[in-house]
This record gives C-alpha cells, structure tokens and sequence, in this order.
C-alpha cells in the first residue's frame, strides 16, 4: 500500500493517490488530469475509484476528464445528486482497492454530501482518513456554502457538523493519520495550520473545534468570524455537479495564439477581459490600457476567482513567453474556461506594432508618506 499527497500550492489544495496490490484509488483530483495518467501507467495500475469528498467550491476537479480517460467509477457520498454517471454511496459502504479496504463516512455540515474516507489496510487496522473539506488541520470546513441550495441556515448546517465530527470522527483512533482537503490559504476554512498532515490525536488535542463543551459553543465558535465566500465558489459547484468542457479542450482554445490586430479585434467584438499575468513590476512599465494585472506567481487562481468572479467571461492573456500554458491551467482550475487566446509575442509584439500602452508610476511606502 501507498498513499502520497499531490499538494498544490497555489489553491492550498490536496489530492490522493492511492495504490495497492495492482489497483489504484485518486481523491479530489485536480482539473489537469494526464500527470496521474501518466503516474498510473508508470506505476503499472488500474484506476479503479475515483472518489469525491463533496462538490468542491473553491476548485474544479479532475474527476470527469479522469472517468473518461480510465473508465473508473466516480463516488460521491450519501444524498449527492451529481447530473452524471456516479456511485452515490451509503454510510458506511466498504469500497475494496487491492488488498485495501475504503469506508465511506458521511459527515453533512460543510455541505450535506461531505463525506470522509476511511482508509483500512491490509491487516485490518485503521491507518488514514480522508476528511475533505469535513476536517482540517487547526480548523473545520465553513458551514455555509451549502445554504443557497437549501432551506437551511448556516447554523443549522454547523450543528450537523459537530454530529459529524463529534459522533463519527473523535472516536476514531488516535494513530490514525488526518490527510485533509484543504491547507492554509484556503477560503474553506479560517484558522488553518500550515502542515498538512497530521494524526487525528493531535487534532484533538490542539484543534478549537474539537474541544467545545457543548454544540451550542461549537456552532459560535465556527460561524462566528465568517467572511463572504469569493462570488465564484457556487459556480464552481454547479461545474463540479453538472459537468464542463474537458480540460485538454479548454487548452487547446486557450493556446490559440494572436497577433496583435487579431488580439485588439476579439477584445473589442467580444468584451473580454486582457488579463495580464506577468508580475506587477513588470505590467507597471508597460501594459495594454484598460487590461487587468493578476501575477502568475503566488496566489494566482484564488485572486482571479475573487476578483473577476464570473466563470463566463471571456478572457484574452497577455504572459511571459513560454507561461501561456501555466496561465491557462491555473485558470481553467477554479472554473475560467472561456479563454479566447494569447497575446503572440507578447507586450513587446503590441507596443512593436505601434498599438498604445499605459504604465504605472511606482513609489515606496516612504515616498508616499512624504508627499
């Protein structure tokens, strides 16, 4: 048996992969799915489960483009009702992989699907759970992102959280490794820590929403604090529920590349958005006017869902050579598909052809103070 931990940085997101005796199992696959295609065939094993831990908010998952590409079954837990091909499983159903055993462990209160995976080895002992968005690490999943969709309030969807994790994951043993979801820097949660593995004791001891006195403390105590969540998370659900363009699609659109005349001409007959994703000092000495600045590096995917927050804009890239890949699949991982092309040679090929460009004045914070 392996597990191993697929963390990506920039969405402080985790997917699994798991293998045992020639057969393999993936949670919450990321949107890019042809690096596990590529693992499974080195590895010499059959994709046999996908699994979901809930309809994801903050991301796009792998899990369409993976079931067509392996012909593995996509499982979601109790009450899920995905508009595609899946095994909607019953609490405590018992999934086989190899010579591993996976219990599903419905845990409704992030959203009434939310499910964790009870990992089981070869021995019979109790090794890893899988929390999702369920259990994090110094924290609990939010308890309102499933309120629109239901006549539910978010105090409510909090006390069916602490059922979950009061009743179905404190009782678990102590030894048993907590692979969550989500780590620090996602909007899922609000007090995480920066590890992302730990032991389920530990989180007993150290994490605030397993030591209230009472569910009355508890439901306070995680809903208190709250910010709004980013205006794309229910688009990304629907996305996750409904399904979407294939991944390898939405690149090869995005990969269309335009020279400067064509650039200008879609922008203006289609209003889409010039996202410009090199670095800020470098789009503060020249950009195209009116164009939208959102670096590649650090925290790229989040920022562009908070601040463009519709899914359906069109967009047009302008990068550094040899980024329009990168740019593409950190868009198309929180749900922006509709991406119409890149800007071919880049800031240097428009200013070259004689088209206008706008630059900032920078100062530093002590340059601001004295004027």
């Amino acid at each position: 048996m392996k597990i191993e931990q697929i963390y990506t940085g920039c969405l402080a997101q985790g997917a699994y992969y798991i293998t045992s005796a020639g057969e393999a199992a993936i949670i919450d696959p990321l949107r890019e799915t042809q690096p596990y295609v590529e693992r499974l065939e080195k590895d010499e094993v059959e994709l046999k489960y996908i699994f979901e831990t809930h309809f994801h908010a903050d991301f796009v998952s792998g899990h369409l483009d993976l079931n067509h590409k392996t012909n593995a079954s996509i499982v979601y837990g109790p009450t899920a009702k995905p508009e595609f091909e899946a095994i909607i499983a019953e609490d405590g159903q018992i999934f086989k992989v190899g010579d591993i055993t996976i219990k599903v462990l419905h845990t409704p209160g992030h959203t009434l699907e939310s499910s964790c995976y009870l990992l089981i080895d070869e021995q019979g002992n109790e090794k890893a759970l899988f929390s999702g968005d369920t259990l994090f690490l110094g924290d609990v999943g939010r308890p309102d992102l499933a309120q629109k969709a239901t006549d539910i309030t978010q105090e409510d969807l909090a006390g069916l959280l602490y059922d979950s994790l009061y009743h179905k994951i404190l009782p678990l043993n102590d030894d048993i490794t907590v692979y969550p979801a989500h780590g620090a820097g996602s909007a899922c949660g609000k007090n995480m820590q920066k590890e992302t593995v730990d032991t389920l004791g530990n989180q007993k001891e150290t994490n605030y929403a397993l030591n209230q006195n009472s569910k009355e403390s508890f439901i306070k105590a995680v809903t208190d604090g709250l910010l709004p969540p980013p205006a794309y998370f229910g688009m990304n659900v629907m996305m996750n529920k409904k399904g979407y363009h294939s991944f390898d699609e939405v690149l090869s659109k995005g990969l269309h590349a335009l020279k400067p005349k064509q650039f200008e001409e879609i922008a203006e007959a289609s209003a889409a958005l010039v996202l410009d994703v090199r670095n800020n000092g470098e789009f503060a000495g020249e950009f195209i006017p009116q164009s939208v600045n959102i670096g590649l590096d650090g925290d790229f995917a989040p920022w562009v869902g908070a601040l463009i927050a519709d899914v359906n804009q069109p967009i047009l890239l302008v990068t550094k050579l040899g980024d329009e890949e990168e740019a593409v699949t950190r868009l198309s991982r929180v749900g922006f598909d509709h991406i119409l092309g890149f800007l071919e040679g880049g800031i240097e090929a428009w200013k070259n052809s004689g088209k206008e460009t706008d630059s900032v004045h920078r100062i530093s914070a002590g340059q601001f103070e004295k004027r």
